[in-house]
């Protein structure tokens, strides 16, 4: 998996809220552990959000948090609501208009790359949250671990 991919970076943040067991995680903080912007984190979690995965609660005190226990929710899921393809292919003609050797090595290789995608949902329909989460040491989340400032400053 590429670094930096938004499967990645889901299932970085994922495991974090797992380990905060129910108790809300703020974008700001999320985005500190992931040395990122939190607008990038909340894109990637109102996908999940609408999918069922994590819901949030404004205000004071809320946050993000799982809808259910990480050995309900699948890596599928999460791949699926991000709508991110790790194995793709470029459009046909896109980078040789009208050539007919490259429409045909792109009919060539759709239907494996089509294979290696289901393959990929199976396994990943297979592997919980909780498998993630298993034998980590526990992190607790307290503003002075991670602030905005250092994200901003890349600390």
């Amino acid at each position: 998996m590429k670094r930096g991919s938004r499967i990645s970076n889901a299932l970085h943040v994922l495991v974090h809220l797992a380990q905060a067991e129910r108790v809300p995680v703020t974008s700001e903080h999320l985005s500190a552990c992931l040395m990122t912007n939190p607008v990038v984190i909340r894109r990637d979690m109102a996908a999940l959000r609408q999918a069922g995965v994590v819901t949030s609660t404004p205000g004071h005190g809320g946050g993000w948090t799982l809808t259910r226990a990480p050995e309900a929710i699948t890596l599928r899921e999460v791949y699926s609501a991000l709508a991110e393809r790790l194995v793709s292919m470029p459009a046909p003609d896109a980078e040789s208009p009208g050539c007919v050797l490259e429409a045909r090595v792109h009919r060539a290789l759709g239907d494996v790359f089509q294979e290696i995608e289901v393959l990929l949902e199976a396994r990943l329909a297979r592997i919980t949250l909780a498998d993630l989460v298993k034998d980590l040491p526990k992190h607790g989340f307290r503003p002075s671990q991670h602030t905005t400032e250092e994200v901003s400053h890349g600390v």
